[in-house]
């Protein structure tokens, strides 16, 4: 049973931020010690993903593992009660994600989901952004050193 009336669970979920997460900034932070710039939360693309890089049609989206249901981790536990309620709420979230993944697919970007639980392993982690953000990139004619304004 929920220890709290409903109105008080309403004004802490209401708390719960969407944008400007401490996971999000940590990733954040990683790609900007690599030497690459992005752009956040952009409103035109499916799911507004966390970081855009436009120039190379990437995203990366920060899923928080409880939300956004990690398969096999630990933090994706399930509340003890309003279970019909919770249940539903996660089916939701999946069926979007997976429809905002599919659909940026489609429109041609690439797209990595980095979940909270690997903020654990920087090195890891690090290495996976790395090679996610340079792997058959095609520079725009800005970012191309080659590249030779007339």
């Amino acid at each position: 049973m929920d220890h709290l009336t409903p109105a008080e669970r309403s004004r802490q979920m209401a708390l719960m931020k969407s944008k400007n997460t401490a996971p999000e900034l940590a990733v954040r932070r990683v790609i900007y010690s690599l030497g690459f710039r992005y752009r956040l939360h952009e409103k035109g693309l499916p799911g507004n993903p966390d970081i855009v890089f436009k120039g190379r049609k990437k995203v990366v989206f920060v899923h928080g593992c409880f939300w956004h249901r990690h398969a096999g981790c630990r933090r994706a536990s399930n509340p003890k009660s309003n279970l019909e309620y919770w249940n539903a709420k996660f089916r939701r979230n999946s069926v979007r994600d997976e429809a905002n993944l599919r659909a940026l697919k489609d429109a041609g970007w690439e797209a990595l989901v980095i979940w909270e639980c690997e903020l654990k392993f920087l090195d890891a982690l690090r290495s996976k952004l790395r090679a996610f953000i340079t792997s058959d990139s095609k520079p725009s004619a800005r970012e191309d050193p080659s590249h030779q304004s007339t």
